[in-house]
């Protein structure tokens, strides 16, 4: 037998293994076809991963319509899964469900909840969460999120459903609270975001009672780090409540403002970055109401 004619027989071969091996997925088909259509809904299982539940499986069991028996004894193959999916994304507080039936009768449920990183109080006394996507969650009955307050001159309406952010003053506020969250110092540091008559975000920390500027949220990163700077070298200079205003609106410079007194002092960032804590104090003593950082 020369070559051609084992690569011909090869490749027959290969054909062979090819049909054969479709014929037998087609058979199994088949027969889990006629399984399925045999087996009924002996239950419902709920999955809801994470500790923090807006919804709960009680929930989800009423709008699935477990406790009415609209599911548990009848067949599997009669059960409309993706109308189950659904209803369940239907809910605001469930960002996407996965509905699926094993050959046993039970039918699996795994809910994905959304999660809020901030909670609004705007002007006209309205009350929402948004979540990471920036979409606008109403309040839960069955849990409260521990997340970032903002309060004040917040114009943004709430319709009591999901929706998007419209005003450009409610997108700041959600970019600041996502940077925040996203940076362990910050997110321990920083308790509030207030809005105030000139529609400028002021930070309220945890620790100190001073205000922070933050204006808006352009250039959140060079604004925040300019912040860092001032609290790991000016502030242990004088004290947490030395300024009753610090204020990092401006590029490269943190202006704060004594509790006693309104007059400001101008911090220039580069300079701290390099000033030595010794040279510090001696600046701080060449002025009486003003120090230069």
């Amino acid at each position: 037998m020369n070559m051609g004619s084992k690569q011909l027989w090869k490749k027959i071969g290969v054909g062979f293994a090819w049909v054969a091996s479709l014929s037998g997925l087609v058979v199994l088909m088949s027969f889990i076809g006629i399984k399925k259509a045999a087996v009924t809904c002996k239950g419902v299982k709920v999955y809801i991963p994470g500790n923090e539940y807006f919804i709960d499986q009680a929930e989800v069991d009423n709008i699935l319509g477990v406790s009415s028996n609209t599911l548990v004894g009848r067949k599997i193959d009669q059960i409309n899964i993706h109308d189950l999916e659904n209803k369940l994304q239907r809910n605001p507080f469930i960002e996407s469900a996965e509905v699926y039936a094993d050959m046993d009768g039970l039918i699996k449920v795994e809910i994905s909840q959304r999660h809020p990183i901030l909670r609004i109080l705007n002007r006209f006394d309205q009350d929402f969460y948004i979540d990471q996507h920036g979409v606008k969650v109403p309040l839960s009955n069955n849990f409260t999120a521990q997340v970032l307050v903002a309060n004040g001159y917040i114009d943004e309406l709430f319709a009591n459903r999901l929706d998007t952010l419209h005003t450009r003053l409610a997108k700041d506020v959600f970019a600041t609270a996502d940077f925040i969250r996203k940076d362990t110092l910050w997110n321990a540091q920083i308790a509030q975001i207030y809005v105030n008559q000139n529609h400028e975000m002021e930070l309220i920390p945890r620790v100190g009672n001073q205000r922070i500027m933050l204006g808006n949220a352009d250039s959140l990163a060079n604004k925040f780090h300019n912040l860092e700077i001032f609290y790991k070298q000016a502030l242990p200079q004088v004290g947490w409540n030395k300024y009753k205003v610090i204020n990092v609106k401006y590029a490269n410079q943190v202006v704060g403002v004594k509790s006693e007194t309104t007059m400001a002092d101008s911090a220039t960032v580069k300079k701290v970055a390099v000033a030595k804590p010794d040279s510090l104090k001696k600046k701080q003593a060449l002025t009486d109401t003003t120090s230069q950082f």
